[in-house]
């Protein structure tokens, strides 16, 4: 049983619980999403299996999960990365918001999501379990396709990006 770390507005720990329970009760916890540009400045996005409790079918990026009860988040967010693209990466915090979606399937998405952002140009290898698909994109067509599609993509992906952009860029240039 897969369990998330419930938290408050700050980001302060009140507690543990049972991932689809939480999601059900819509309570905020604990996330991070991954960023990965390669040199070229392109971002690594995937889009989720279809066999997704939520989301499926959607363009998203590069990886997101939760960190287990205990764990470290930029640990937590460097597991993933491997676990769900087959890759090893210096990643970064960034920046963290908060926000909350509801899904026609009951389910309530309400987390304080913390991003982190990295280059890195190893072949993805994803776990087909996770990942229908994958693709690089530069940023100002994904701009563009994000303006003209929203629906294809995740509702945390179009809240984070805009901020992520500016973060990538500033990656970019150093």
């Amino acid at each position: 049983m897969e369990k998330v770390v419930l938290v408050d507005e700050n980001d302060r720990e009140t507690g543990t619980m049972e991932k689809i329970e939480a999601h059900r009760k819509g309570l905020l916890h604990r996330a991070f999403s991954v960023f990965i540009l390669n040199s070229k400045g392109e971002l690594l996005l995937q889009r989720r299996a279809g066999e997704k409790y939520h989301s499926p079918g959607l363009w998203t990026n590069t990886c997101c999960s939760h960190p287990r009860p205990g764990e470290d988040i930029n640990a937590a967010a460097q597991r993933r990365l491997y676990e769900e693209m087959g890759m090893n990466g210096g990643l970064y915090h960034s920046f963290s918001f908060i926000y909350r979606a509801d899904f026609d399937n009951g389910l309530t998405e309400h987390e304080y999501d913390h991003v982190f952002i990295g280059i890195n140009d190893e072949t993805p290898v994803p776990d087909r379990s996770e990942v229908d698909a994958f693709r690089y994109i530069n940023l100002d067509d994904l701009s563009e396709d994000l303006n003209n599609n929203p629906g294809n993509y995740t509702v945390w992906f179009r809240i984070a990006y805009p901020e992520a952009k500016e973060k990538l860029r500033e990656l970019i240039s150093i």
